[in-house]
């Protein structure tokens, strides 16, 4: 890639002469070359956001954007002060600062990426930074085309089509940007409680009665789980929407067998359709003229899993319906989640394992109308996860829509959640899952995680287990392993390492109504779920570059060892500074594989039972109200402290109805009193609660 931040600083540059002011420091500037043009639209946001009739205001702080022409591309540049720290930029591997980077947004399928690959499966064209006095900024750069983030000097975006709008959010701390992102870019569902389970993934289980003996491991074991995958090997042939007569001749019963010992059956679809007449899906999309086109009007085909394919025009609504429609006798199967892989797309045989940019797309008016792909790349995955959101919520209207995606973009965590791809067993990618769940946080996709264990290579015990100590913690919680090799099971690399995959997940479980509250809180808010350690105080420069430690929401510290036996990297242990003050706790039994955690001085954290499955909280009390809850108080200087709890009823669509509550908790003179301050549940809001002051 150029050097474009070199190269910008001896080209014509101009500012926008007119920046328009779309509300308070939030101001989107044209490239003047282009000021006169209509906007193209931008997927990202949830509604267009509507110029005000004030002036743009004055903002300060940060410098006016600058366009130029570089290396035969419109770039922006806005220059930084010194002390600002970068971060965001979406799913990228590498530290969690990002200053002195740089990125591609081209969404790839990256097999095998370390934290020395530019681009990764998603595109987020955002940035997030921080001033020294802890004021924040945002910028979004408003393109859908592949584009450069360059922050080797300032913030430079260069994009591969048309100049684009770059919007700005200036606020005074970093909380209230991502507020500001989330009100133009939506926030994320509230998921199914079941999602917020332990997950059990490997390239593949099969056939079926495999799935059932990982089902009756984990039960006989004592190891918390909710969720077992079903990957590619489950399909005919691997053509979608299919099951192999031998291999999975009763889906249904499977996944009968699954729900009767609490378990839910996540199952994948690709967008590669064979090309083959007698399979019904590919006839009825050829016919139905439903496919991407090749550059001379033909039928643009790839090799994919099943050989030749053909992919399904995401950018129209039409297209959208019929393969939303596709799910209806699917999920009759019983099926509870689906995962839509491969969709960046891959294609084995495409340049760069891609489609050709000449491909056409006849999108709606609302994506920009037909065009190249080199304009629907990165949102491909985006709109093919939208479809199936929507697909489901139409097969199955009661219950709430569990996606998962490896592609998507900017305002992407709408339709689907994501984990960080084909990773690799390593102690590199170990620590690499903290800083990429954390800026995808900060880029607005709350519901993030790495494949514990590493995807691709054998972990040995001693990864594994401290995987699974720093993943259970993480939002999306799933081992996941390929084919190829050793099995990656809590049980696989002997009894020790066993007891501690056992002791993390009951930990993860036992703090569900904490991760549940805050499910809700970032549904509400935008708010990440595992936010980066100097949210704590965004003035301390001293916990800017902290990524082996993270917050579990305002409440809770988790510090994790991220390092080989016997290494030792600076720093390490408990950050300082304010949160040399929280005081450490657990919920289960110690053990010096997992990290610690803390809690804040004056908070509150409802703490629920030690249970196998989410099914069995539902069934201890109503919702997920447990019959049991512990109050982990830790009082202030002054003596107080305070903390919530939300409940629902775990799944439906009851909450946006008003049926929940939001129960507050009070700890002062050494007494807890608590009382409803939102929602009308007819729950028991009053469980068994043990208070422990700590």
């Amino acid at each position: 890639m150029p050097n474009f931040a070199r190269t910008f600083r001896k080209s014509p540059w101009r500012r926008d002469p007119s920046p328009t002011s779309l509300g308070d420091r939030l101001v989107r500037f044209r490239d003047p070359l282009h000021a006169h043009e209509t906007l193209a639209p931008f997927p990202a946001y949830v509604i267009p956001p509507v110029p005000t009739s004030e002036p743009a205001a004055t903002r300060t702080g940060l410098s006016e954007p600058r366009f130029a022409d570089v290396s035969g591309r419109r770039v922006v540049m806005i220059e930084t002060n010194v002390g600002d720290s970068l971060y965001a930029t979406g799913e990228v591997a590498g530290p969690l600062l990002r200053n002195a980077t740089r990125i591609r947004g081209h969404n790839t399928d990256c097999y095998g990426y370390n934290s020395r690959s530019r681009t990764l499966y998603q595109s987020h064209p955002w940035v997030l930074g921080v001033h020294a006095g802890g004021s924040a900024f945002g910028v979004i750069l408003e393109t859908t085309y592949a584009f450069e983030i360059d922050l080797r000097a300032g913030i430079v975006l260069a994009c591969d089509g048309p100049s684009p709008g770059v919007v700005v959010i200036e606020r005074d701390r970093p909380e209230e940007v991502l507020g500001v992102l989330a009100e133009l870019t939506g926030t994320m569902p509230m998921p199914p409680l079941w999602a917020l389970g332990y997950q059990q993934c490997r390239w593949s289980y099969e056939p079926d009665e495999q799935v059932r003996q990982i089902a009756r491991e984990f039960r006989t074991r004592r190891i918390p789980c909710d969720v077992i995958w079903m990957d590619i090997d489950y399909m005919r042939g691997f053509r979608c929407f299919t099951f192999d007569p031998e291999k999975f001749p009763n889906p249904a019963k499977l996944s009968d067998d699954l729900h009767a010992q609490g378990f839910r059956g996540v199952w994948m679809i690709d967008p590669g359709i064979k090309v083959d007449a007698d399979y019904s899906v590919y006839s009825l999309g050829r016919d139905s003229d439903h496919f991407i086109k090749a550059r001379d009007g033909g039928e643009y085909q790839g090799s994919v899993w099943p050989g030749p394919c053909a992919f399904p025009d995401f950018t129209k609504s039409r297209t959208r319906a019929w393969w939303g429609d596709l799910y209806k006798d699917f999920i009759a199967h019983g099926i509870d989640g689906v995962w839509n892989d491969m969709n960046e797309p891959a294609i084995f045989d495409g340049p760069g394992k891609s489609m050709r940019d000449d491909a056409r797309h006849d999108a709606d008016a609302e994506l920009g109308g037909p065009d190249a792909h080199a304009r629907y790349h990165n949102i491909y995955g985006m709109q093919m996860v939208r479809a199936t959101r929507e697909g489901i919520t139409r097969a199955s209207p009661e219950n709430r829509p569990f996606v998962l995606t490896r592609s998507n973009f900017l305002g992407g965590h709408r339709y689907a959640a994501t984990w960080t791809g084909d990773n690799t067993s390593n102690w590199e990618h170990l620590r690499l899952s903290i800083p990429m769940a954390l800026n995808l946080g900060l880029s607005g996709q709350p519901f993030v995680g790495p494949d514990i264990g590493g995807f691709d290579g054998n972990a040995d015990a001693t990864l594994f287990a401290r995987w699974m100590g720093i993943g259970a913690l993480l939002p999306f919680a799933r081992g996941h392993s390929i084919k190829t090799s050793v099995a990656h099971e809590p049980w696989s690399f002997g009894e020790e390492c066993e007891g501690v995959c056992r002791l993390a997940l009951r930990r993860r479980y036992r703090l569900m109504a904490y991760l549940y509250t805050l499910f809700r809180e970032a549904s509400r808010t935008g708010l990440p779920i595992v936010r980066p350690v100097f949210f704590a105080d965004p003035r301390d420069p001293s916990l800017r570059t902290i990524d082996h430690a993270f917050l579990l929401g305002r409440d809770v510290l988790v510090v994790a060892d991220v390092n080989p036996p016997g290494v030792r990297a600076a720093p390490a242990g408990k950050p300082g500074g304010v949160l040399a003050a929280w005081r450490e706790f657990d919920v289960v039994d110690a053990c010096a594989e997992l990290p610690k955690l803390y809690i804040r001085p004056g908070a509150i954290v409802p703490i629920g039972p030690d249970v196998q499955h989410t099914g069995e909280i539902l069934a201890a009390g109503k919702g997920t109200t447990s019959a049991e809850r512990t109050l982990l108080v830790a009082p202030d200087e002054t003596g107080a402290a305070r903390g919530v709890c939300y409940d629902d009823a775990g799944d439906g669509f009851g909450y946006q109805r008003g049926e929940y509550a939001v129960t507050e908790y009070v700890f002062e003179a050494g007494k807890v009193t608590s009382r409803v301050i939102e929602g009308s549940i007819k729950l028991p809001v009053e469980p068994g609660v043990v208070t422990m002051v700590l």
